[in-house]
């Protein structure tokens, strides 16, 4: 019911049933959600609770005033700063445009127009911007009369030019600032369409900005971006091949006879959804086969000369005869991920039902014709790209490398001969300015290796770094093999000769390499030299983070508090500390 495209009435309808539902998802994460408001946003807030929900997110709401984002955020807010948000919505649009130009203005006039309705919209984002969380703005929509009709779109005075000026304006003012989000309200009015989104009769009887059966499609975009910055995206897109990748069964038609390319219009629909696969392994989503196939004849399909996709495009190809859910859960132990961040895609409706009952939490993608697909698949913000680091760029590359490893375990008995092996250098220091994305990144996606799922903002980390009262780790990982970039952050406070860790994270690209060892060692060192005695620390459990229960007892920890689902251990740190790494080769960065 969440994925796109959605049925917006049955979800209007049981918001109530759906959200009691949601409520008893397991590993729900609370945040506090602001939303400041132009217009009436009662379903808004509504709505956009159940999207949250649905992607793993229990939020906690403050509603400003209706009318007043402008009041509540550039005036001292009290209340609003004694929430502490972790993210604030701004949810405006057109109707809180007060300084349009009239038409046949000059240019002086317009110019002095727009600068005085910039400035007002500058200032209000900015002060948002101030409270040191992620800011998510809505963009404008086009107005739904053009006086002087398609003149509109270039005349100094016109409306329709006037609104793309402020969504550039807007556009620019969020590159440079890395904080700011923009909800793309004017892609999203035009993809449900701007007469029916604009229906003045919602806005002069009850104050919505929008049409009420729009505010699914507004709050699942608003929520995409919520989840994105805080780490709840998919991260593989698993595809079948025969009649989803190309047309047509690469087994029976042979590679010449499979629809692929411009030649005819099912054959340019199969090339657009590699295209995209393509475009998403560029920013950093892995891609998989699972397919009832022989792995041979299955790969032979990427020798087709319109093939956009190749084999090495992929970081997992499995293609045998056993059930599309089991291939998953192997595709899952290659990648050394969970199935839940899997979207999984195939023209089957049978084996697509398989896999959404088969209790893997993997996301199936809806499948309606060929030349949909690809869009479904986008629309559904799976991949919401709220970053760009230079990890995600080649984070598949990462992946091939970590298959080369497996492949080199195989040849070992000794497990420490193996690590051995791998001539592993680890790069240990503190959180530089310009690593600080990144680091902020890994913390918000890491879930399995995670004693307490704490989450920081990029301005939390900001602070942190130049807090002498914290130590700060970070740790790059690089061996034979290739550079897995920045894997692992630390961070403990310091009081009363006791350093407490209240962030201990790593990817799962370099579990098991003991990498963990190295950075303890480090926050020994560190430790001491501080005047420290004494390192405390928290597991708390989750759905996810099994692989980390016996991380502290395994380090030398005492457990001495238990409570709930909440462990306390205290490790004492020997006079003749003996370092616990063996393996890694340990630089200072």
């Amino acid at each position: 019911m969440f994925s796109y495209p959605f049925d917006s009435s049955s979800i209007m309808l049981k918001k109530r049933s759906l959200k009691r539902e949601l409520l008893k998802k397991e590993g729900l994460i609370e945040k506090r959600i602001a939303i400041l408001s132009g217009t009436t946003i009662g379903e808004v807030k509504n709505i956009l609770e159940l999207f949250l929900l649905d992607s793993g997110i229990k939020p906690e709401f403050f509603e400003g005033e209706y009318g007043r984002y402008y009041e509540d955020l550039v005036f001292e807010n009290t209340e609003l700063r004694e929430f502490e948000p972790d993210i604030i919505y701004i949810h405006t649009g057109i109707h809180n445009i007060s300084n349009f130009p009239v038409a046949g203005s000059d240019e002086q006039t317009a110019k002095g127009l727009f600068l005085a309705e910039w400035n007002r919209f500058e200032e209000a984002i900015s002060s948002a911007v101030a409270y040191g969380c992620p800011v998510v703005a809505n963009n404008f929509e086009y107005p739904a009369v053009r006086v002087l009709g398609n003149r509109e779109n270039y005349d100094v005075s016109g409306k329709v030019r006037f609104i793309n000026e402020l969504n550039l304006k807007l556009a620019d003012f969020a590159r440079l600032n890395e904080g700011l989000f923009i909800n793309d309200i004017n892609y999203l009015s035009a993809l449900y369409g701007l007469e029916k989104w604009s229906d003045p009769t919602y806005y002069n009887s009850y104050k919505y900005g929008l049409n009420p059966d729009a505010i699914p499609l507004l709050c699942h975009s608003v929520s995409s971006i919520i989840k994105s910055i805080f780490g709840r995206n998919k991260k593989v897109l698993l595809l079948d091949l025969d009649n989803t990748l190309w047309g047509g069964v690469i087994g029976d038609d042979g590679v010449d006879g499979i629809e692929l390319g411009i030649e005819n219009p099912s054959g340019i629909a199969y090339s657009d959804l590699q295209r995209y696969a393509k475009e998403l392994k560029g920013i950093g989503v892995l891609l998989g086969v699972v397919s009832k196939n022989e792995e041979g004849t299955a790969k032979s399909g990427f020798d087709h000369p319109s093939a956009i996709l190749s084999a090495d495009d992929f970081s997992v190809f499995i293609a045998n005869w056993e059930d599309k859910a089991s291939n998953i859960k192997r595709a899952a132990e290659i990648l050394n991920l969970g199935s839940d961040s899997f979207v999984f895609a195939d023209d089957n409706p049978a084996e697509r039902e398989l896999v959404e009952h088969s209790g893997l939490g993997v996301a199936v993608a809806k499948y309606t014709v060929p030349e949909r697909f690809a869009e479904n698949i986008s629309r559904s913000g799976y991949f919401e790209a709220t970053s760009m680091s230079e990890e995600d760029l080649i984070r598949a590359e990462m992946y091939s490398q970590n298959a080369m490893r497996e492949s080199e375990k195989s040849r070992f008995s000794d497990y420490g001969e193996y690590l051995s092996s791998l001539e592993m250098k680890a790069g240990v220091g503190t959180f530089a300015e310009r690593k600080q994305k990144r680091i902020t990144q890994l913390i918000n996606k890491t879930n399995q290796f995670n004693p307490t799922t704490r989450r920081y903002t990029e301005d939390e980390i900001s602070e942190i770094e130049v807090d002498e009262n914290y130590i700060k780790i970070s740790a790059r990982l690089e061996d034979k093999f290739g550079d897995n970039g920045i894997v692992c952050a630390l961070i403990a406070k310091c009081r009363d000769k006791t350093a407490t860790i209240e962030l201990f994270v790593m990817s799962c690209r370099v579990f098991k390499r003991d990498l963990e060892k190295a950075v303890f060692d480090k926050l020994v060192e560190t430790a001491v030299s501080k005047g420290i005695e004494a390192i405390e620390a928290s597991y708390i459990r989750t759905p996810k983070n099994g692989f980390v229960e016996t991380l502290y007892p395994d380090l030398g920890f005492l457990l001495f508090d238990e409570s709930g689902e909440e462990k306390k251990y205290r490790y004492e740190i020997e006079k003749d500390y003996l370092k616990k790494n063996k393996h890694i080769e340990v630089m200072d960065e």
